[in-house]
């Protein structure tokens, strides 16, 4: 078994080596360092080619240690050289699986969004204002889970529930692989539990939506900024009497053309984020490139969506995806049957090991479908 494990991989690795030596030739190539686009583009093939051949490195001396420790048992009599192999050989026998494993994940075709900054919009579903209450729960748990990774957000919109919490909210992340960990928040999360308003005591379902988009860099979509119309308005809400005063909020609309229809569609845009109007214009047009992207992208995503049996980060936002049951205390991840009965931590930022588990959920279907 690990003969024929052994060839199959070794036959994929065959030809990572040669283009791992043309890609580090190109991008010292100063016409490939003109072309931003391709640059990036070589330049993470070539880190993720990196990881692959140091694993395939290690790999390869696991094997020749193998083939070396079965030589010995064979040919020699000495003892303690028979006690010294049969040791490396018992060390080996437990690695080659594990390494193999290792490269078989890294042989699948990693997303290429995952590598991207995300924009999050969380909006209140059915349940009125205990919807919106949740909605600001599901935002303090993001913010404090993202404080924990140490990446940055920034709130670009809000609009607040007459009760508390928020009607919507929209804010972007920036850190190292956050749209890879947090696409798997997209979709319907659902609540379970006593309201603050309800004077019954009964239990309301109520439920949020969270969409995670990966936030567009500027030569990822072309857009013609002669044609976005752009407003200002002042803003309301937190900052001070600048905030009102002064018309720091700005607006865009853009005529977009749907490549898949042909038809124009009109993309508002709204940004307050700032007290300065050019920094909150340029946040906006951000915005705007990543829900265009987004749009050019779920195509793609449906794509993935439509050759999978389960559903783990397909990002198909209309489905409910985990169920937060206060009376139990409980935590139900409805992808992959996942129940922990922590709640409390869960929503002050403790949801890193249900990310992990949906990662080694989807790892499993990716490689299904590599049929590795």
């Amino acid at each position: 078994m690990i003969m024929e494990n052994e060839n199959s991989l070794l036959s994929k690795l065959a030809d990572l080596e040669a283009r791992f030596q043309e890609i580090a030739t190109l991008i010292t190539d100063p016409a490939v360092v003109a072309d931003m686009k391709r640059y990036v583009k070589l330049n993470k093939e070539y880190r993720e080619l990196e990881e692959i051949l140091a694993a395939r490195k290690r790999y390869m001396g696991l094997l020749a240690s193998q083939r070396e420790a079965k030589e010995i048992l064979l040919n020699e009599s000495d003892q303690d050289l028979r006690e010294m192999a049969r040791e490396e050989l018992d060390i080996c026998e437990k690695e080659i699986p594990v390494i193999e494993e290792e490269i078989k994940l890294l042989l699948i075709p990693a997303d290429p969004q995952d590598d991207k900054n995300a924009i999050l919009e969380i909006r209140g579903g059915t349940g009125g204002d205990e919807a919106a209450i949740f909605a600001g729960d599901l935002f303090r748990m993001y913010s404090k889970y993202i404080e924990t990774k140490g990446w940055k957000m920034a709130v670009s919109s809000f609009s607040e529930g007459s009760s508390g919490g928020y009607k919507e909210i929209i804010f972007s992340v920036t850190g190292e692989g956050v749209y890879g960990i947090m696409k798997y928040e997209s979709g319907v999360h659902r609540v379970q539990r006593v309201p603050a308003t309800e004077t019954q005591g009964r239990v309301h379902t109520s439920a949020a939506t969270v969409a995670v988009l990966p936030e567009a860099e500027e030569f990822d979509v072309e857009i013609n900024e002669g044609a976005i119309k752009w407003d200002t308005f002042r803003s309301s809400g937190a900052g001070g009497q600048n905030v009102n005063k002064v018309e720091s909020g700005v607006r865009a609309r853009y005529m977009w053309r749907n490549p898949f229809t042909n038809e124009d569609e009109e993309i508002l845009v709204e940004c307050t984020e700032t007290r300065d109007q050019p920094k909150n214009k340029e946040r906006a047009l951000a915005r705007l490139r990543t829900l265009i992207y987004d749009r050019e992208h779920q195509r793609y995503a449906d794509d993935i969506a439509s050759k999978r049996k389960t559903m783990v980060s397909t990002g198909d936002r209309s489905a409910k995806i985990r169920t937060y049951n206060y009376p139990q205390g409980r935590i139900t991840d409805h992808r992959i049957n996942y129940t922990i009965y922590n709640l409390n931590a869960f929503v002050n930022g403790d949801i890193q090991d249900c990310i992990d588990h949906l990662i080694i959920a989807e790892n499993a279907e990716r490689m299904k479908e590599q049929e590795l």
